[in-house]
């Protein structure tokens, strides 16, 4: 029992001396400390937003007439001009069609010219007062209505002969086909909910990304104007699915007027080159922005320390460790904030640990202090 009862006071005393040691204040004496001369420098930050690449002109091609696929004249993924014929529709029933205007249009003709001897003989036996002014009138009436009839006739004819041109479906642009769904014998008209193949112009490519709200507002502040903020835009790279970079640069060239509602993004639109056709419409892909801040104010990230969101230096200021709070640019690099208020240049800070000191602390700079941001 006695042994039981000293190792219980024992184990008591433990927790009462580690109490003591938890709630003891911290040394506020100081120690040495790496510090560090604020700087001004160069850098450069990319901010990535995700993209969809299309053509420069991707058109749907649908036909216009109705009937029965009898030819398919390129190959899938083909490149094609403006002009080319792509798929041929069954002809006969719009051949004939055009045959039954024609026919029409001559029928017509001739039903003008037999209206107007009529009308020129009943002007001729009007004017010997053989025959009455009423049978004058009618015989004009009758040149009126056959004339209406021939440019009705003829109206016919130039639809039957666009309606025979529509089943030789040419794509509209120079470019590259997409797949082809349907087959010969398969029947097509102006209605169908899938197009016959798609024709992109992949010479330019059409890169779109958004930005929030706010970050387009930042950029039209920096630059007074919209227009101005189009045109002091950097050239942006591009990511590829697979992860690597593509060659050329973009140029952001389109910055929509209108702000989604339902995401308070905006879209805007970067233009890259492709000599290689390696970009392909409905593709996707990041674009990388840069944002180039010279002379600015530079410190590396293990200087600062975080509480509910707001980020803090700590100064040495007449030997004693200061807090100041700092606000930082949106974009870094992983290492370092750009500061944009809180420090100036010529400051001195912790360097390091900053998370571990105490307001008040003396500090003794460490033999590597004053160094400066690189």
């Amino acid at each position: 029992m006695k042994r039981l009862f000293l190792q219980a006071s024992a184990w008591i005393l433990c927790i009462l001396l580690a109490t003591a040691c938890k709630n003891a204040p911290q040394n506020m004496n100081g120690g040495s400390y790496k510090t560090m001369e604020v700087t001004r420098g160069t850098r450069t930050l990319n901010q990535n937003y995700t993209a969809v690449i299309n053509g420069r002109q991707s058109v749907e091609i649908r036909p216009q007439v109705s009937g029965t696929i009898t030819q398919i004249c390129i190959d899938e993924g083909a490149k094609v001009k403006k002009g080319q014929t792509l798929v041929i529709i069954d002809q006969v029933p719009y051949e004939a069609a055009l045959q039954t205007a024609v026919a029409n249009v001559k029928n017509a003709e001739a039903a003008v010219a037999t209206a107007r001897l009529m009308a020129e003989s009943k002007e001729e036996l009007f004017k010997e007062h053989v025959v009455s002014d009423f049978d004058l009138q009618t015989a004009r009436n009758s040149l009126f209505q056959a004339e209406a009839t021939l440019a009705q006739a003829k109206a016919d004819e130039i639809n039957a002969r666009n309606n025979l041109s529509y089943t030789e479906v040419k794509s509209p642009v120079d470019g590259v086909s997409g797949m082809l769904p349907y087959r010969v014998g398969a029947l097509v008209d102006a209605s169908i909910s899938t197009p016959l193949t798609t024709v992109s112009d992949d010479e330019e490519m059409y890169v779109y990304f958004s930005m929030t709200e706010s970050q387009i507002l930042s950029l039209i502040r920096a630059n007074k104007t919209l227009e101005e903020a189009l045109k002091q835009m950097p050239e942006v790279g591009l990511q590829l699915s697979d992860g690597l970079t593509y060659n050329h640069k973009g140029k952001i060239d389109a910055i929509s007027g209108t702000i989604d509602a339902n995401t308070g993004a905006v879209s805007l639109r970067a233009t890259f080159p492709n000599p290689e056709h390696m970009l392909r419409n409905g593709g996707s892909g990041t674009i990388i922005f840069p944002y180039v801040k010279e002379n600015a104010l530079i410190v590396p990230q293990e200087a600062t320390y975080e509480i509910q969101d707001k980020i803090f230096v700590y100064k040495v200021v007449d030997g004693k460790a200061t807090s100041a709070q700092v606000e930082v640019f949106p974009v870094n690099n992983g290492k370092e904030y750009i500061i944009e208020k809180g420090l100036k240049e010529g400051d001195i800070i912790i360097a390091e640990g900053a998370g571990l000191i105490q307001e008040g602390t003396v500090i003794t700079p460490s033999d590597s202090n004053d160094q400066p941001a690189q």
